[in-house]
């Protein structure tokens, strides 16, 4: 990505916090956090680069997006806070308030902002593992994003269901230590099959369309 999308994406970014935050009333106040949070692993990508200068950078910036690129996916998870606006009438139809389509515009823009970008991150930091480990080969490549991609699924069932974000675990980690042992449950597996499922498939899109992109269309 170059420098101006870079900073068309920290603008849009910024533009956006702002105005979630003088808009989002509650109970959609999360937003404001969750939009911010989901960012950050984006903005981290952005200083992960290919190159050998200050090799020794790379992998501690590479865990701290592992750290914080759940974020960015857990806001499709949000869209189930969307019943909170009792959506469907009495008639079983969807109401047309003009309140609801607002939150759901807001929610979206987020969802697709922070997740389809993220997935952008995830494509962007496993070439530049897979390039450090094994000189860029694609088996190498499909392996790096599969378990991040699990890892990523097992962060958001402990954002969603344990509700520990990814702050409280540098701000007070012994406090959750037990929650995470205990959390190795027969739904908890089927939630992270089921999100590794979703997030590989819209990678899977997102990474056709940017090598399509780049190739002449034949004829």
């Amino acid at each position: 990505m170059n420098r101006r999308a870079r900073w068309e994406i920290r603008i849009f970014f910024v533009a956006w916090l702002i105005f979630l935050f003088f808009r989002a009333k509650d109970p959609f106040s999360f937003l404001v956090l969750n939009t911010f949070l989901g960012y950050i692993p984006i903005e981290l990508s952005f200083h992960i680069g290919r190159q050998r200068p200050r090799a020794w950078l790379f992998w501690p910036l590479v865990l701290l997006w592992l750290l914080f690129y759940p974020n960015a996916p857990y806001l499709l998870t949000d869209l189930f806070h969307l019943s909170l606006l009792q959506p469907y009438a009495v008639t079983g139809l969807l109401r047309v308030t003009p309140h609801l389509w607002i939150y759901f515009t807001y929610m979206i823009i987020s969802a697709i902002s922070c997740s389809f970008l993220g997935f952008w991150s995830l494509n962007y930091v496993s070439e530049c593992i897979s390039l450090r480990l094994g000189n860029g080969h694609a088996v190498v490549r499909l392996l790096t994003v599969m378990i991040l991609t699990f890892l990523t699924s097992v962060g958001l069932y402990i954002g969603r269901f344990l509700r520990i974000h990814t702050v409280y675990l540098f701000l007070n980690p012994e406090q959750f230590i037990r929650p995470l042992m205990n959390m190795w449950t027969p739904n908890m597996w089927i939630f992270v099959g089921l999100m590794t499922l979703i997030q590989l498939f819209c990678y899977w899109v997102l990474y056709l369309i940017m090598t399509n992109s780049r190739q002449p269309a034949d004829d």
